[in-house]
């Protein structure tokens, strides 16, 4: 995830949700190449241990663009992590009095079994990207994640990213990057429109999962009504909206070439090689959502 204040956005995740934050770090000039930036750009990182799982906070400079200050869960530009925790109350009732921006109206929400029957909720870092705190009871979702009693944050479940037409969405990842599709379901009704902070959700949630394991996978928001605001032009890797989703894969080769054949919009200019040797490649889904493929 891209931020403007490294040190400031890295406090707020040891501080307020009690994560690992590793010490900042020079990112490998490659990712310049890789990320479509200009030669030169300086790019630092720090990473943010979630369980078993990272997130990459990156500042570069020259800075982009700032979040946008209009923010919403159907924004085309939406794209949230789910932070599964045990006690999903106790944090929640420290980031209401500590988080920069809340997206639920009011305490956790439980949704309905036919949705999913987890109890979440949404809010913002304060660069404005938006997070999902999210409690998986006994028989929902990935065992590892079932009937968890620990009070802090032990992983994170998904990536969500808002998506204008789901069908070329599913599409584009099932049929090109190799996805499949572990769940769907339809989500209505004042318990959804509470956690997004939305008035009469109606909204297709597909789940996509790798082909190696079930956890984490991306999950594809698309709402029906309210309409989400368009981009008008795209998000940039140094801007803060922006969030990359990086995936290993077995043929990066093969898939470069056959992505470039589909017509698939590449950051990159076809592949990078970085320091330790490995190649990889920067796309574009659909929405434009940038996706790192990496051998």
């Amino acid at each position: 995830m891209t931020v403007a204040d490294l040190a400031g956005t890295a406090a707020f995740y040891r501080n307020l949700l009690g994560l690992e934050v590793g010490p900042e770090q020079a990112l490998d000039p490659a990712w310049n190449c890789l990320l479509g930036l200009k030669e030169g750009t300086v790019v630092r990182a720090a990473d943010v241990a979630i369980g078993q799982q990272v997130i990459k906070l990156v500042a570069f400079d020259p800075p982009g663009l700032e979040y946008p200050s209009e923010r919403a869960s159907n924004d085309q530009w939406f794209q949230h992590v789910a932070l599964v925790s045990g006690d999903i109350t106790s944090l929640w009732e420290r980031l209401t009095g500590g988080s920069p921006g809340v997206i639920t109206k009011g305490s956790p929400v439980r949704l309905p079994a036919n949705t999913g029957g987890v109890t979440a909720f949404k809010f913002r870092d304060p660069e404005g990207h938006p997070l999902e705190l999210i409690f998986f009871p006994r028989g929902v979702g990935d065992p590892q994640w079932q009937g968890k009693t620990a009070s802090g944050i032990v992983g994170y479940d998904h990536t969500a990213i808002a998506t204008m037409d789901v069908g070329r969405s599913v599409a584009f990842y099932t049929e090109l990057l190799g996805f499949k599709v572990g769940a769907r379901s339809l989500n209505t009704g004042v318990e959804q429109d509470r956690l997004d902070g939305l008035r009469d959700c109606q909204l297709d949630v597909v789940a996509l999962e790798p082909a190696s394991r079930v956890t984490p996978h991306v999950e594809l928001l698309h709402y029906r009504r309210p309409p989400g605001r368009t981009s008008t032009s795209e998000v940039r890797a140094n801007d803060v909206a922006s969030a990359r989703q990086i995936h290993n894969v077995d043929d990066l080769d093969a898939l470069v070439g056959r992505l470039e054949t589909e017509g698939v919009t590449f950051v990159s200019p076809g592949m990078a090689t970085l320091k330790d040797g490995r190649k990889a490649a920067t796309i574009r889904d659909p929405d434009g959502h940038m996706i790192v493929l990496m051998e």
